[in-house]
């Protein structure tokens, strides 16, 4: 099974990106099953039923989500209706809206792709243990399939490596979102776990973390809000492709995708 796995993608501009980028991607590398953080598409904060509607008519199976998944209140009307979208796992079950994991069976056939968001706490809201939510949710998942995806949205490369460690050899990947950066350390753990510690964006390229530079700089400089906006102008498309062996759950290799469009 080859699966695609994109990194954040960035409003309007990431979008656009993925339109134009993203189908013809998927014919050429023979991608069966696409995973992508949508927690800043839908103005470069959050995301909006439209939005969502977009992304997976574009051949997305399953957008995960983030600290920001809430930024857009529309997503409280649909997130609980549609399959294709998860937050992470380790908000309380009890009172937050949507589910932490999904299964999906891109060909229609044996037991399917999971896909588990879970966030970190280091620099990050103090929600529930990560890792202890691993634990209970990949007990589940395996009830019922062996291939397991992991987006783990997260701050500190530290809190991502021990999670990737941690889960070494009882899940296929742990994929790591939020910092917009593309790290270059993609690697099978001795477990046969894909691991990368941020898989990056997709959005401007010429920019900070996707927005234009102005907005940011000016926050650093004064200490002071300004508004952030996304224009359009050379795109970068950020991924990890990862080939997993559907009958046994394991990884035999990690592609990272840097494409500047």
């Amino acid at each position: 099974m080859r699966v695609l796995f994109i990194g954040d993608i960035v409003g309007k501009a990431g979008r656009n990106c993925l339109e134009n980028y993203l189908p013809e991607f998927i014919k050429k590398n023979k991608i069966e099953f696409t995973v992508a953080n949508g927690e800043n598409a839908a103005g470069g904060a959050g995301m909006t039923h439209n939005v969502y509607i977009e992304l997976r008519n574009m051949g997305i199976d399953v957008i995960t989500g983030g600290n920001h998944i809430w930024d857009q209140k529309d997503v409280l009307n649909f997130i609980d209706k549609e399959p294709g979208i998860i937050r992470p796992a380790n908000y309380p079950p009890e009172t937050t809206p949507g589910q932490g994991s999904v299964i999906i069976n891109p060909l229609n056939d044996g037991p399917g792709i999971a896909v588990l968001n879970l966030m970190g706490r280091v620099f990050m809201r103090n929600i529930d243990c990560p890792f202890q939510v691993a634990d209970r949710e990949i007990l589940l998942l395996k009830e019922k399939t062996n291939t397991i995806i992991v987006d783990f949205h997260a701050e500190a490369t530290s809190e991502k490596q021990a999670l990737g460690w941690y889960l070494d050899g009882r899940v296929s990947a742990v994929l790591g979102t939020h910092s917009h950066i593309q790290t270059a350390d993609q690697r099978i753990l001795p477990g046969k776990t894909a691991y990368i510690t941020d898989v990056g964006m997709v959005g401007l390229y010429n920019s900070i973390l996707g927005v234009d530079i102005e907005g940011p700089m000016k926050r650093f400089l004064t200490q002071m809000p300004h508004k952030l906006t996304i224009s359009e102008g050379k795109k970068v498309f950020n991924g990890v492709i990862v080939d997993i062996n559907e009958k046994n759950g394991s990884a035999a290799a990690i592609e990272r995708i840097y494409d500047i469009k």
